[in-house]
C-alpha cells in the first residue's frame, strides 16, 4: 500500500515541475504555433492541387470529346501518334 501511495503521489508531482516558469510554455506554445501556420500552408497547396486536378479531369473530357466528335481514325494513327494523343504533346489536341 505504501508504495503505490509513493507513486500516486510521484505521479501527481510529475506536472507540476512542469511548471517551472522557465519560459517552456511560451516556447511550446510558438512550436504550436508554427505548426499551426505550416499545417495551414499544406491545407492551402492541398486545395490548389485540388483545383489542378479538376482543371486536368476537365481538359483531358473535354479533349476525349473533341477527337469523338472528329472522328478520328485511330487505326491508322502510329502507336507513337496515339502516344503523343494520350500524353497531350499532340500538337492537333492541345
Amino acid at each position: 500500500m505504501k508504495k503505490t501511495m509513493i507513486a500516486a503521489l510521484a505521479l501527481v508531482a510529475l506536472p507540476l515541475t512542469a511548471c517551472g516558469g522557465n519560459g517552456d510554455g511560451k516556447l511550446a506554445k510558438q512550436v504550436e504555433k508554427a505548426a499551426d501556420n505550416r499545417a495551414d500552408a499544406m491545407e492551402a497547396n492541398a486545395k490548389d492541387l485540388e483545383a489542378q486536378a479538376k482543371a486536368e479531369r476537365k481538359t483531358g473530357e473535354d479533349r476525349a470529346d473533341a477527337i469523338r466528335a472528329a472522328d478520328v481514325n485511330a487505326a491508322a494513327m502510329t502507336p507513337e501518334q496515339r502516344g503523343e494523343v494520350v500524353a497531350n504533346d499532340a500538337a492537333a489536341v492541345r
